[in-house]
């Protein structure tokens, strides 16, 4: 609680010095869409009431004061995907946000000790994180592309692209951002600490990448997946390289697979603009090898599970996301746009799929941890 109170505290800061806001005050309820001005719909859904609230986060954009909105269009905050239903309402978390906190997911899983669920703080300190990073890579990604997004349709909308925000003011913001960000890498132990100032390079540099290498998407993949590192060294104090390593891997080949199928959404505007992406370098056999990266993806995850002492729940997640992997990659059309986004959104399910099969393989360690303590409590009697 003192570390929220804190990151409101800077969030107040930073937004104060923001060029253009002019002291404008806001409070937190309306940031976070609480009832003003339409922000919470009644909609319909089943059960014995037959309403709940639904939560957009376009809404909480919309709603917000007109020189704050800018600002939280640049960290995709109006860019929900899926539904996650709280407390009989519904908050619209964006895609990328999640791609970016499942590995931390896993991670803190897997380093929960047998029989034991996720350390709940963690996970949602993680959460916290996410977002402010996700945030924070938005605002530099966007920096560095302003000239490139302006020639591209699906990205001219963007704030600074489109000169909503200037550079200064976006540098200004982004400050503010990774202030928030290291309140939060602060809450954990030094060597996390460390760890997590590490990727801040990675997160600087990627955006970069497109210009430089047909292996955008690998860079992306160092980058999003470091949470995979740094959840299970803020559980135990440090990574475990048997478990960490693999998991991370696993994670980078993933990232190769979901991105690669929603580069191919651009790749026209790519090569007209001169950016490259796997999606141009694979072409027509993108799905040769998101099947080699799939292949890679099962066997590192199959490695953690070992080096883990995972159990048959484990196991079995990995079947379905095998199952998940082959229908995403085997009915793909890279040629239409809207099937590539509806499978690069469907890797949502995929890691919750993985995070789910680490914590009932974990809870599973338990009641195999009695049974074998009953059966050796009576090979003694006997």
């Amino acid at each position: 609680m003192r570390a929220a109170g804190f990151a409101r505290g800077l969030w107040s800061v930073a937004l104060a010095s923001l060029p253009g806001w002019r002291g404008r005050s806001f409070t937190l309820a309306r940031a976070t869409g609480a009832p003003h001005g339409g922000d919470l719909q009644p909609s319909a859904c089943p059960g014995p009431r037959g309403r709940q609230l639904s939560l957009s986060a376009a809404a909480v954009v919309n709603s917000a004061p007109r020189p704050l909105q800018p600002y939280l269009r640049l960290m995709r905050l109006d860019k929900p995907i899926g539904t996650h239903v709280i407390c009989r309402g519904a908050l619209q978390i964006p895609i990328r946000t999640w791609l970016l906190y499942l590995p931390c997911t896993w991670s803190i899983g897997l380093a929960a000790e047998p029989g034991c669920f996720p350390d709940w703080y963690m996970l949602s300190l993680f959460g916290t994180g996410a977002i402010l990073m996700r945030g924070a890579g938005c605002t530099i990604n966007d920096m560095w592309d302003q000239d490139y997004d302006k020639k591209v349709t699906r990205t001219a909308s963007r704030p600074i692209a489109a000169g909503d925000i200037s550079t200064f003011q976006s540098f200004v913001f982004l400050g503010g951002q990774l202030t928030l960000a290291l309140g939060v890498l602060l809450c954990l132990n030094y060597y996390s600490i460390a760890l997590g100032a590490g990727s801040l390079l990675l997160v600087i540099t990627y955006p970069l990448m497109k210009r430089i290498t047909y292996w955008p998407q690998l860079a992306l993949g160092l980058t999003f997946n470091w949470g995979a590192l740094l959840g299970w060294s803020a559980i135990k104090g440090s990574c475990d390289p048997s478990v960490c390593l693999p998991l991370y891997f696993s994670g980078v080949m993933w990232t190769l697979i979901y991105d690669t199928i929603y580069a191919h959404q651009d790749k026209r505007d790519d090569v007209l603009i001169g950016l490259k992406s796997t999606a141009l370098r694979f072409g027509e056999n993108t799905k040769l090898w998101l099947s080699g990266f799939s292949v890679a993806m099962l066997g590192a995850l199959s490695l953690v599970g070992v080096n883990s002492g995972q159990t048959a729940p484990y196991y079995a997640a990995l079947g379905a996301v095998g199952a998940h992997l082959t229908h995403q990659i085997y009915t793909v059309d890279i040629h239409r746009p809207e099937d590539c986004w509806n499978k690069f959104i469907s890797n949502r399910t995929l890691g919750l799929i993985v995070f789910l099969g680490i914590v009932l393989g974990n809870l599973w360690k338990e009641k195999k941890t009695d049974k074998t303590k009953k059966s050796t409590e009576n090979k003694i009697e006997n």
